[in-house]
């Protein structure tokens, strides 16, 4: 007999994410999700403990970048891709700061990391693009939650509607998130970044040459779009100082980036696979 297998679809063409995963102007917001999800302890430790982020940090991230665009663009591959992020994180296990034990496909702590997607999304739109309108927001958190399940996490273990979702999240702001090891680390600004080592030959090697020069710019860079772009709550919760000078600045970068990145032809705005899945759409 052959087993049928009922994967989970992927949002649709033409939705929320579709427009947004693939925009550029999403790099810039990743580094505030991703720093939300290790300010959990237990996400923290196993990062810390398993995973190369400091040996490898551009590998490190072209990875992740490739996965999300698979949950969003990926057709057929979005749920093997979460099925593969499964057996990934089937082993990583340990004990975090404070003497508890964790394992990563627990699912408080691996819904915490998928959950940190909608809030860092809805907060950089109103820098990057045009403030989503309340519909849109809800269509956002409905994609989010297909995305979820791609990712293999049961409902139950998903808020499933927005008014249940903000005391979900403000009850783990409240209650577990802190300013870790590995969140100290993603916002220094006197550790050591190698230098990029993907893209044409010639660029990497431009790139190291100038590293020197670049490098305290560009982690001081980092530092200012990961707090500036996380949601104000989050930030407070972890204890990461935010002035208001500060937010002026962002808010300038934001206009800049809503003038600029809109006029962008399609193949400089989107991602090559967000570009090839909106081909193949409009074919």
């Amino acid at each position: 007999m052959n087993c049928v297998r009922n994967d989970p679809e992927p949002p649709p063409p033409g939705g929320v994410l579709w427009s947004l995963v693939g925009d550029i102007r999403m790099l810039l917001t990743l580094p505030a999700a991703l720093t939300m999800q290790v300010a959990h302890p237990a996400v923290g430790a196993g990062v810390e403990e398993h995973s190369v982020f400091r040996t490898d940090p551009w590998g490190r991230g072209e990875r992740s970048l490739v996965s999300l665009q698979l949950w969003v663009y990926g057709g057929e591959e979005a749920a093997e891709e979460g099925r593969r992020l499964r057996r990934l994180h089937r082993t990583i296990q340990g004990t975090d700061t404070h003497g508890r034990k964790y394992h990563a496909l627990t699912p408080a702590y691996y819904a915490w990391v998928h959950a940190t997607g909608y809030p860092v999304f809805r907060h950089g739109q109103q820098y990057l693009g045009r403030p989503f309108t309340e519909a849109q927001e809800r269509q956002l958190y409905a994609e989010w939650l297909q995305v979820g399940r791609i990712l293999g996490i049961n409902d139950r273990d998903m808020p499933q509607t927005i008014e249940e979702f903000w005391p979900y999240y403000r009850k783990v702001l409240d209650n577990e998130l802190e300013a870790t090891a590995v969140v100290r680390e993603l916002i220094a600004t006197d550790r050591p970044v190698p230098a990029p080592d993907r893209g044409p030959r010639w660029l990497r090697l431009l790139l190291r040459l100038a590293w020197p020069v670049i490098l305290p710019r560009f982690v001081r860079f980092r530092r200012f779009v990961t707090i500036g772009l996380m949601p104000p709550d989050a930030r407070r919760a972890i204890g990461l100082e935010w002035t208001d000078a500060q937010e002026r600045r962002l808010r300038r970068l934001g206009r800049v980036v809503r003038v600029v990145v809109p006029v962008l032809p399609e193949r400089l705005r989107f991602m090559p696979m967000a570009r090839r899945a909106r081909r193949a759409a409009r074919a």
